[in-house]
């Protein structure tokens, strides 16, 4: 399990890509290191991924191909910077919102508004989804637990305050990215549970 609350951006160094397979890996910073070992989970741009080998600050991670191709990881190229979390310990602060890791679907940058007091994105996403996104809901964005802002035409936006454009990559996203999306499971039950009641009822 994972909290949406990043704690860093780790820089890709390497990446090895085989046939419906690839390993990259990343620096990760030091302090994110201590105690990390072998087999244990780390979140990037919210996709929970395993460790597989450690060398100081350089860790490799394998990403199969149904990975590549539900999240945006398929995409990176060396240089670039991803989100990571390393997975939440019995006991630990939830200052997001529970997230298990898993990647539903991607969306797009559709506009970027940049004010003196705010920094705004707008995301689409595919229309079968947008059912399960209300204004003031819960929803990863590449990792970020974020709250929904406004949804018209299905589109949504967030509102970023300083703390986390200064902690995450979503600073550096202009129209057209592609980020990972991991709608809140509670609302997903809901909705699909309303959705099944109101079915059941047209049969009587």
């Amino acid at each position: 399990m994972f909290t949406g609350i990043i704690q860093a951006t780790a820089q890709v160094v390497s990446i090895d890509k085989k046939t419906q397979f690839q390993t990259h890996i990343i620096r990760l910073p030091f302090e994110m290191t201590q105690g990390l070992v072998v087999g244990a989970s780390v979140a990037h741009n919210g996709c929970c991924l395993t460790v597989t080998e450690i060398n100081d600050q350089l860790v490799s991670f394998d990403l199969m191909q149904e990975t590549l191709n539900v999240t945006n990881l398929g995409l990176l190229n060396v240089g670039d910077y991803v989100n990571v979390e390393r997975a939440a310990k019995f006991g630990d602060e939830i200052g997001g919102h529970a997230m298990s890791g898993h990647i539903m679907t991607t969306a797009t940058v559709s506009a970027v508004n940049i004010t003196e007091n705010n920094h705004q994105i707008w995301f689409s996403v595919p229309a079968q989804l947008i059912k399960y996104i209300f204004t003031k809901g819960y929803i990863g964005i590449d990792g970020i637990s974020l709250t929904i802002g406004e949804v018209k035409d299905g589109h949504f936006n967030v509102n970023l305050i300083p703390e986390t454009l200064q902690r995450t990559n979503l600073k550096n996203r202009i129209i057209n990215d592609v980020i990972n999306v991991e709608i809140d499971p509670q609302t997903q039950a809901i909705v699909d549970t309303v959705e099944r009641m109101m079915a059941n009822k047209t049969h009587y």
